[in-house]
């Protein structure tokens, strides 16, 4: 009896029509330092030029169980805008610029419409980011899913000055922090958030909430802060990804150590998915696992303030203080 690899539940045949099937779709990312096409072993991509002293960054991340309401709802399209967010968004806290991604999906069984769809969504997400798709992996694992289970992780690339890694050392007492909306619940704090609402509330995924389909709300997907950030660089000092973590620990991230922050609770445009689920999660807890409405936080000098809160929807949350006992919630 002779059994060939598709017996055993994976069907390369099926791989390799996926592979052909996406490649006009991550054409679209394309820049000019892509070199060479999708399908080799490795992608290429050319060092921009214009750099003084060039260092490369790298950032990796998933989806985390908010990939588990997407599946469970069959709302695929926005999961990829997701993966390339907490990717990228990483990347320009050390003021790197995004270059190109790369992507890694693994299920039980292939499902190519499935697995299209949530390409689609990196595909978008790369174009918000200005960053290339160049490569990816689809692994068919057959005993490790379930199912329609599958996973997913990101890698972005980009690319900065030598002499901007260290910027954040230029942040001082009384200079301010800035509050980037958040476009909802982005990627962190999706167990917590299950367990509240479908676990212990009972809550339907079609329920109106203010408006729309709970899981809706649920699934917005992560903003893209890069094109905002190529815009004000020169006008911050540095800048925090509000993920897990909340602003109570990502903030102290990038501050030297002899300083801290006051950050003013009272100031923050909470959306009202935070104020629900809120009810359910003591105060501290709420600004350590979620966003509560701030995506990214921006380090202003008082001197760029007016520069920022005019071209950006940010606002004032808080100041630098000189202190060694991080965020304090007043």
């Amino acid at each position: 009896m002779s059994i060939n690899y598709k017996d055993s539940g994976v069907n390369i045949d099926e791989g390799n029509a996926f592979v052909e099937a996406i490649k006009d779709e991550v054409k679209k990312t394309y820049d000019k330092n892509v070199l060479g096409s999708l399908g080799s072993f490795a992608g290429a991509y050319a060092l921009p030029s214009g750099y003084k002293e060039p260092v490369m960054l790298g950032a990796t991340d998933g989806v985390g169980t908010k990939l588990k309401l997407a599946i469970e709802s069959n709302k695929l399209d926005n999961v990829g805008i997701d993966l390339v967010a907490m990717c990228v968004n990483d990347l320009i806290c050390n003021f790197g610029i995004p270059a190109f991604f790369l992507d890694y999906y693994a299920t039980g069984k292939l499902d190519k419409l499935s697995a299209a769809r949530v390409l689609q969504g990196i595909v978008k997400g790369c174009q918000e980011a200005e960053c290339a798709l160049i490569g990816g992996e689809t692994a068919e694992m057959p005993g490790m899913y379930q199912g329609k289970d599958f996973d997913l992780a990101g890698f972005a690339v980009g690319i900065a000055e030598k002499s901007h890694l260290n910027k954040n050392q230029n942040i001082q007492k009384g200079q301010y922090l800035v509050a980037l909306p958040s476009s909802g619940l982005h990627s962190n704090g999706f167990s917590l958030v299950r367990k509240i609402l479908f676990e212990v509330l009972k809550k339907d995924f079609n329920e109106d909430f203010d408006g729309r389909a709970l899981i809706d709300v649920l699934l917005e997907p992560t903003r893209i802060y890069v094109k905002l950030f190529k815009q004000v660089q020169n006008h911050i000092e540095g800048l925090a990804h509000i993920t897990g973590g909340g602003i109570l620990e990502n903030i102290p991230r990038i501050f030297p150590d002899h300083l801290g922050a006051v950050v003013d609770k009272k100031s923050i445009k909470i959306p009202k998915i935070f104020q629900f689920l809120a009810q359910h999660v003591e105060t501290e807890e709420s600004f350590r696992v979620f966003n509560m409405g701030v995506g990214m936080v921006l380090v202003v000098k008082p001197q760029n303030l007016d520069f920022i809160l005019k071209n950006t929807d940010g606002y004032v949350i808080g100041e630098v203080v000189d202190t060694h006992k991080g965020i304090s919630l007043e």
